[in-house]
This record gives C-alpha cells, sequence and structure tokens, in this order.
C-alpha cells in the first residue's frame, strides 16, 4: 500500500507546476486522502519537515489521552474543526487508550519524525508521555492488553458481562508485536529515534519490558503433547490460557497472528535455546498445517455486491486459515453467533466479506527458516 502511494506521489511531483513564490507542497495534494498509518510513518523523510506535517502535530498533540495513548482509526491528518478540536480538548480524561490496529505506537513514530525537523519540546513530551503510557500498561506477567486502562465489564459485547476482551494478552493484528518492536528500537536508539536523546535509564527500562514480553511470548505458546506449536490471537491476562475475544474470534491455533510473533523471535539477537525451541516449533506448526489446492477469490455478481469464495486451484500456492480449531486441529469459521462452520461458505455475507479468514503469511517465515538456522547455527 505505502508503495503504491509512493508512485502515485512521484507522478504528482513530475507533473507539478511552480507558480511564482507560493509553490505549494505537492505532497498536500494527495496526502489527505492517504490512510493515517501511511502518512505517519509512511511519507518521504522530508515531508516531515513540512507545514502539513506540523499542522498535523497539532491534532496528534491535542488528540492524546492525559494517560499518554490514542484511540484507534481516527484520521489524524485531516483538518480539525473547531468542534473536533473541542471535543478531544473535552475528552483527554476519558479512560485510555489502546493498542489496537497499530494505535498509539503509530502516534509516537510520527511525533518522532517531527520531532526530528522542528524540535518542538511539545513533540517530545507527548512522546515520553506516550513511552510512559506504554511501559504502565504491560502486565507484571510481560504481556499488555488491547486496550488500556481496562475498561468496564460488558463494554465489548452484550453477552459476556464478566470481563472485557481487551483486557488479556492481545497478539491480535500484531498489537504486541508492534509495542514490542517499538521497545527495542527505543533501547537500540535507532537513528529514527535518535535525535529525541532518550535518558539512558529509560533506555533501560524500554529493554526490560522487551525482555518481560519474550517471556511472555515464550510461557503462552501453545503446547500439544509438550510441544510447542503457535498462539491464540489472545491469552488470558492471568492464566495465559487461549481466550476468545469477539464473538466470531474464538479460541484457536492462530495462523495469522503467530507470523508476527515468530518473526519477532527470529529477529533477537543470539537467540536463547528457549527461542530456537518456540520458533523451530512454530514453524513445524505451520508447515504441518498448511493448506493446498485452493485459493480465494473476492468476486462481485451483477448488482455489484462483493463474494469471498474458495476455489480448487492445484497451482495455488499454501495458505493457511487464520483459526484453526484447539482440538481438532481443523480450520473453522464463524459468523457474529460463535457457531463454529468447517467452510467459508457456511458463513453469512457480512462476515465472509468482512474478515480476513485466510493468510499466506505463515510461509515468509518458513522461507527464512532455513538462513536463520545457519545464521546462529542451529543444527
Amino acid at each position: 500500500m505505502i508503495r503504491n502511494y509512493f508512485c502515485i506521489l512521484v507522478m504528482l511531483l513530475a507533473s507539478a507546476i511552480v507558480i511564482g513564490q507560493d509553490r505549494p507542497n505537492s505532497t498536500a495534494q494527495n496526502y489527505l486522502s492517504m490512510r493515517w498509518t501511511t502518512v505517519a510513518t509512511g511519507m518521504p523523510a522530508n515531508w516531515y519537515g513540512t507545514d502539513e506535517a506540523k499542522r498535523v502535530a497539532e491534532n496528534v498533540l491535542v488528540s492524546q489521552k492525559d494517560i499518554g495513548g490514542w484511540v484507534k482509526n481516527q484520521p489524524y491528518h485531516h483538518v480539525f474543526s473547531d468542534s473536533l478540536t473541542t471535543y478531544y480538548k473535552r475528552t483527554k480524561n476519558d479512560i485510555g487508550g489502546t493498542f489496537d490496529n497499530g494505535a498509539t505506537i503509530t502516534e509516537l513514530r510520527f511525533l518522532a519524525k517531527v520531532y526530528t525537523h522542528f524540535k518542538d519540546e511539545r513533540y517530545r513530551e507527548a512522546f515520553h508521555k506516550g513511552l510512559s503510557y506504554i511501559l504502565s500498561a504491560q502486565y507484571d506477567n510481560g504481556g499488555w492488553p488491547q486496550f488500556y486502562p481496562v475498561r468496564d465489564a460488558g463494554v465489548e459485547t452484550r453477552t459476556d458481562k464478566t470481563e472485557p476482551y481487551s483486557m488479556h494478552i492481545t497478539y491480535n493484528d500484531n498489537a504486541m508485536v508492534n509495542i514490542m518492536n517499538f521497545l527495542k528500537d527505543i533501547y537500540a536508539d535507532v537513528p529514527e529515534l535518535a535525535p529525541l536523546k532518550i535518558a539512558t535509564n529509560t533506555k533501560d527500562k524500554a529493554r526490560k519490558a522487551f525482555d518481560r514480553g519474550i517471556d511472555c511470548i515464550l510461557k503462552t505458546q501453545i503446547k500439544v503433547n509438550a510441544k510447542p506449536t503457535v498462539w491464540c490471537a489472545q491469552h488470558h491476562y492471568k492464566t495465559l490460557a487461549p481466550v476468545k475475544a469477539r464473538s466470531y474470534e474464538l479460541e484457536s491455533f492462530s495462523g495469522s497472528e503467530s507470523v508476527g510473533i515468530v518473526a519477532l523471535l527470529m529477529d533477537l539477537d543470539h537467540p536463547s535455546p528457549a527461542v530456537i525451541a518456540a520458533v523451530d516449533g512454530a514453524c513445524a506448526w505451520f508447515g504441518e498445517n498448511k493448506i493446498s489446492g485452493i485459493r480465494v477469490e473476492r468476486q462481485t455478481d451483477s448488482r455489484g455486491n462483493r463474494n469471498t469464495v474458495v476455489v480448487t486451484d492445484k497451482e495455488a500456492p499454501s495458505i493457511w486459515a487464520r483459526f484453526y480449531d484447539l482440538e481438532t486441529g481443523k480450520p473453522y469459521f464463524c459468523d457474529r453467533d460463535g457457531i463454529k462452520k468447517y467452510a467459508l461458505d457456511e458463513i453469512g455475507a457480512e462476515r465472509r466479506n468482512g474478515y480476513s479468514w485466510y493468510t499466506n503469511a505463515p510461509q515468509h517465515v518458513l522461507d527464512a527458516q532455513s538462513e536463520w538456522h545457519k545464521k546462529w547455527g542451529v543444527d
């Protein structure tokens, strides 16, 4: 997606017409139509020194919760009306932020980029406030919830009034992996963050939090007959057992979220025997549970309605289901009624077309496993 937007940007730059001294930034002609995540972290480096980036930074500052996080799925790069600015100011004390869908980490990476150009101390202060939020949100067992502080029971579902799923350790949509990659960049003092001059004791805190996160990952890995396999999309914040999230996201072996976890473990320097066993166990599970001979198509009927279907194709590359039953190991699919079905066409159009049920991402870690073994001398 970022590459596509960058190509569009190059084309616009090539065709831009400069008029006198009032030269518009050609990037401004298209960044408003982009996704916030692209604008926040995927623009050319010099764009973060423009007036447009500075304006966006004001939005990011005003929308930060007092506790340090941000809410998800908001187009912070769009022009804020006076009423929207007032709303963000009025709700700063509302409970918490989230790490779902890249929230909070995305905003912090954006602030680091604009600070590099403007050296505005407000950006730096907001960055450290957000970093403190991340460190505060971590459980003693090393995991992170999706939402912090924990929301009241029953917020996310009308049927489960006991504990909201957002309080559980969340691998879903790479929430915890995103946090840990960010913390790794903090203590490694990567060039993108170096201008912030993060204090040594803060880097040490980030390193310790990262290490606790690795310990949590190793402890939550699902074992079958004492063999490590993969992970569920979320694990209980106390017992570490696999747990459900939304009604159609039941306890499972995750063929999707587990990929980001494995990639994180493979990126560790001098992996311990425990890490090596975790990676090899997950890769073995991926190898045993790949699905061959089918591909997923998105078709459109005569009325323009989208329909996702599975078709037979002996030449198709291997794919994996997002969820596998913990007892039978079979791929399953769900409507919002939470009843497992074992074929995609058995669920309704709303969930069938509105969710990603298959992935090819495990192939990436399988392809990298051999070189990873060689790099670290794994037999």
